[in-house]
């Protein structure tokens, strides 16, 4: 935040199922995650912006450029994928997260696929922020964006995506792979790929060289 709001104005919220935002009981979809972001903009009356999503935030960043172009100047795609159903067993996940006595074991989960394991030997200030939000997330909300992945699937829809992409992967991201990365760009066109050593927050662990790339891309001219 402090690297990007040098430069822009900034928006970040809370997707629909943590944080602050509500998180009704039931499956989402991509297509209400998506819409809550345009409601968003609505109501703040901010006519287009860029937007960057990371995970979850990049399927609804991929859902905002097909969808609601006219909304949208610039994507960033960071770690994140355009179809994941096949790979990750998301129903499986659903029970998990609604059965557990608490949520220490997917917070534990989320850890291990987020960040390296030199980031989780020893005391960590950043790992805890991150896992506390875990564990502050209502397990229905969790268990609904679950459900928005798992009913996602966006490899061919994206080629109608005209907005400048860029593209950003972990080399050692388990769950949204270079492989990922390498697919989306390749079907938006034009979209520059760029891969970082690390994991899956990148903008964490690589925060220098994750703010230089995003910013040089949103800065460079049309």
């Amino acid at each position: 935040m402090p690297a990007l709001g040098r430069s822009f104005r900034l928006l970040r919220y809370d997707t629909r199922g943590h944080g602050g935002s509500d998180a009704p009981v039931g499956a989402y979809s991509m297509d209400r995650l998506g819409r809550d972001v345009v409601e968003l903009l609505d109501v703040l009356n901010i006519d287009r912006a860029h937007f960057l999503g990371l995970s979850l935030g990049g399927f609804i960043a991929q859902w905002l450029g097909i969808f609601a172009p006219e909304r949208i100047d610039r994507l960033i795609l960071s770690n994140t994928a355009s179809y994941l159903a096949s790979e990750l067993h998301f129903d499986d996940q659903i029970r998990a997260v609604l059965a557990a006595p608490d949520m220490n074991g997917i917070a534990d989960g989320f850890m291990r696929n987020w960040f390296p394991a030199t980031m989780l030997t020893g005391p960590n200030e950043v790992v805890d922020q991150f896992r506390n939000m875990v564990l502050t997330t209502p397990p229905r909300g969790l268990a609904g964006c679950f459900a928005a992945l798992r009913d996602a699937d966006l490899r061919r829809t994206i080629s109608l995506i005209a907005a400048p992409t860029l593209v950003i992967g972990g080399e050692s991201d388990a769950v949204t792979r270079p492989s990922h990365s390498e697919a989306t760009a390749a079907t938006i066109a034009n979209a520059r790929l760029i891969l970082l050593p690390g994991v899956h927050i990148l903008n964490v662990e690589q925060a220098e060289r994750f703010n230089s790339e995003v910013l040089g891309f949103l800065e460079s001219a049309p």
